[in-house]
């Protein structure tokens, strides 16, 4: 199928890698590969950027965090929870990096990473714990680390997007910590694949329908995917209106021809009707993982965007 793909993004085509994530260890190995020269290369000029790790859940392992802070800022500081994408099942703090640096730089705040556990070998509930339990830490450590834990934002991308939303969700319901704000940028929210896009998005660039199914197969296990028993803290589209209500004010930022699109569609208006403010932007043109193409004009539209819409929302 032919898309209408912005030119800028469909000239950059040729020079992005194909996702697969049939083999899982493959794909990992791959992406390890791109994203450690990436990380070699990156300006970390005005950033101190450290390794901690915090207790994670109860019985778990230790949950690493990578700390970006703005060295000439002065504090407290409102701070970004960060939760990289990758279908569960790939990624770690590198595939944000260069994002992080950006938004701590722009914002003068303290970015966060985790680098929760990955599917198939450690399912759901396991990362979106371990997100919970990152977040728990930023906000039991604001003094020490000069945070302002009243301005905490939670930002998320593709299943990173569905983690927030399920951290979000969770502080609500355990009383804790606060979060400010939800961002979340084409956000995996919906492991039925029943909307108009995931239906008919079978070839696009990056993530398609083949994608989607084998991610949400290993995150919530074989057979599982689309029966009724599945938990909105694992996909947050299975809440219903009054699940949704005394959530934080979100921006959800979705891309044209992405099959994730019309569940990020559904799950902003689904906020709207339970009394959530909420922001929805379509970039047109765009694939799932277009903000790779960082020079494409769409694309620094909606980098300032999403930079003037944190700004916003931490009172910067």
């Amino acid at each position: 199928m032919r898309h209408r793909f912005d030119p800028e993004l469909a000239a950059a085509l040729p020079l992005m890698p194909e996702v697969d994530i049939t083999d899982v260890e493959a794909a990992r190995i791959s992406q390890a590969g791109q994203l450690a020269a990436r990380v070699a290369a990156a300006d970390t000029t005005g950033v101190d950027v450290t390794e901690v790790r915090v207790p994670g859940p109860e019985g778990a392992p230790d949950v690493p965090l990578r700390l970006y802070r703005p060295l000439r800022a002065k504090g407290p500081l409102p701070a970004v929870y960060g939760i990289h994408g990758g279908g569960f099942v790939l990624g770690s703090p590198d595939v944000d990096h260069d994002w992080n640096l950006m938004l701590c730089r722009e914002l003068e705040a303290l970015v966060v990473s985790v680098d929760y556990r990955l599917a198939p070998e450690h399912p759901f509930p396991a990362p979106l714990e371990d997100c919970y339990a990152g977040l728990c830490r930023l906000a039991g450590n604001a003094a020490e680390w000069g945070v302002r834990p009243d301005r905490i934002a939670v930002w998320g991308d593709s299943a990173g997007g569905a983690l927030a939303t399920g951290t979000a969700l969770l502080a609500r319901d355990r009383g804790g910590p606060a979060i400010r704000f939800q961002h979340l940028c084409s956000p995996a929210l919906d492991d039925r694949l029943r909307t108009p896009s995931a239906r008919l998005f079978t070839d696009t660039p990056v993530w398609n329908r083949r994608n989607a199914r084998l991610s949400w197969d290993a995150y919530l296990g074989r057979g599982v995917r689309g029966t009724a028993g599945v938990s909105p803290y694992a996909a947050p589209a299975r809440a219903g209106v009054l699940e949704l209500s005394g959530l934080p004010p979100a921006y959800v930022s979705v891309m044209e021809f992405d099959p994730l699109r019309d569940e990020g569609v559904a799950y902003a208006h689904a906020l709207r009707a339970a009394g959530v403010p909420v922001e929805l932007r379509l970039f047109p043109g765009t694939f799932h993982g277009a903000w790779a193409v960082e020079h494409a004009s769409v694309i620094r539209r909606a980098t300032a965007e999403a930079v003037a819409v944190l700004r916003g929302a931490l009172g910067r």
